[in-house]
């Protein structure tokens, strides 16, 4: 019978307290009880669990683990606590831990090393392992090359499907996910592949170059790691070759390298979004976070004392109107969140390349009637609000209504623009839809709104 693993989620149900137990168990050193819990946990929920402890404890269950599991587990570790484990451990028992590794995997791990000790761990691992890790060091970490793994079945256009299954039970030890058959060249040209079922279905005797598919997709090792995302997505692929410049096979990617590349890509952006930067993942000093986080607060607060030198420059028009003050927040609430919203879905569909830029002018004129309309039903709540609930004129209520309108539709073409505007010139959208459009629409939209109310009320 197959032995049941238990996810983290599953344990919790079962005991709620595991966590807290488990650092008793820590604090009493009580390794034996330790490896049996662990026994029925996932290595990547084991990883977990070391993730939310704090370094001296994570130190100590990690050494708990033996060579296999600990491979399996540090892959899945934070970053900074993987450094943090690393660094107290010898040469000798990473390089125990990273043969254990696939060369993708292996490489990842090598490269976070200090360089001695990275020299040490190839100098100690099986010597293919370690020529591939230092010809996969070659390539940035974001690129195909970085996430490529260097193991893969092959067999000669000449083979027999007998030849193919063969390299198959040879690979089966090194290689956990087996897709596809490659087909090369004798000097290692790829001319295609077969799928495992077709190694199933057809007579031994036949010869592979018969049944091959030589319909390929593949990318180049420089290639951005979010190109082999996106191909990969579009193409409903589980793995994908690597080839160099002349068609000469170097690996091949995942989709289980791909789903993790989705999720860094996404938290990326989202980070972008804010201003922030991936470097606060991995660092614990608070000075550090705050030298990431301050140049884009130095952007907003700059972008808000403009807004307070326009507000001054009105200074008569709200005296003599104090009540179009109350509003203020409101229509910078409104335009704020409209050009966010519009920024936000511009640099998704960047992404996606769901835009051409030559049809960036249709995107934005759409955003400018979803704005328009938007607009106008705001303004219509706006001035029924206004009039019935704050008891304003309706001269004033519809002025302020105007004003929303225009805000909203300034704002969301600007959130729409500035992306497409930043991708035409070779910078990254999503930090379009961070600081940058919130502050440019506050002191926009600030101007507007107080230039239409002295407009219609001091002329």
């Amino acid at each position: 019978m197959a032995e049941e693993i238990k996810s983290l989620h599953d344990l919790l149900d079962e005991d709620p307290e595991i966590l807290d137990n488990i650092n008793v168990l820590i604090e009493e050193e009580a390794a034996q009880s330790l490896l049996t819990i662990f026994a029925d946990i996932h290595p990547a929920d084991i990883a977990e669990i070391i993730n939310h402890l704090d370094v001296d404890h994570a130190r100590y269950v990690f050494g708990l683990l033996d060579t296999e599991t600990a491979s399996e587990v540090l892959v899945e570790l934070d970053e900074n606590i993987r450094e943090k484990i690393l660094e107290e451990i010898d040469a000798l028992k990473i390089a125990d831990i990273v043969d254990e590794l696939d060369t993708d995997d292996a490489t990842d791990i090598v490269s976070e090393l200090p360089d001695q000790i990275a020299e040490q761990v190839l100098e100690n691992i099986e010597p293919e392992s370690s020529e591939d890790v230092k010809e996969l060091l070659k390539y940035e970490e974001d690129t195909a090359g970085g996430i490529m793994n260097s193991d893969f079945v092959h067999v000669y256009e000449n083979a027999t499907i007998a030849d193919a299954i063969d390299q198959v039970r040879h690979k089966a030890d090194d290689i956990d996910h087996i897709y596809h058959v490659y087909v090369l060249k004798h000097h290692d040209e790829l001319v295609g592949f077969v799928h495992i079922k077709s190694l199933l279905i057809h007579p031994l005797t036949t010869k592979i170059n018969t049944i091959l598919e030589e319909d390929l997709i593949t990318v180049n090792p420089h290639d951005d790691q979010e190109i082999v995302a996106k191909l990969m997505k579009k193409y409903d692929l589980v793995s994908i070759p690597v080839v160099d410049s002349h068609g000469i096979m170097l690996g091949r990617i995942t989709i289980d390298d791909v789903v993790d590349v989705i999720g860094e890509e996404a938290e990326e952006d989202i980070q972008k979004f804010a201003g922030l930067s991936e470097e606060e993942e991995i660092s614990d000093s608070s000075f550090k976070i705050s030298r990431i986080r301050l140049p884009w607060l130095f952007v907003a607060l700059f972008g808000e004392l403009v807004s307070a030198v326009v507000l001054s420059s009105f200074q008569a028009s709200i005296e003599k109107i104090l009540i179009a003050s109350f509003f203020i927040p409101i229509v910078m609430a409104m335009g704020g969140s409209s050009g966010t919203q519009a920024a936000i879905v511009m640099v998704r569909r960047l992404a996606e390349h769901e835009i051409w830029i030559k049809d960036s002018f249709k995107k934005i004129l759409k955003e400018f009637f979803v704005g328009l309309f938007n607009g106008f039903i705001c303004g219509i709540i706006l001035i029924l609000a206004t009039h019935f609930l704050f008891k304003t004129e309706i001269q004033f209520s519809f002025v302020l209504s105007v004003s929303l309108i225009v805000i909203m539709v300034f704002a969301t073409v600007v959130g729409a623009t500035v992306p497409l505007f930043l991708k035409r010139f070779g910078a990254d959208p999503a930090i379009a839809t961070g600081p940058f459009v919130t502050t440019m629409n506050d002191i926009f939209g600030l101007s507007i709104y107080l230039s239409i109310i002295t407009f219609f009320y001091m002329h």
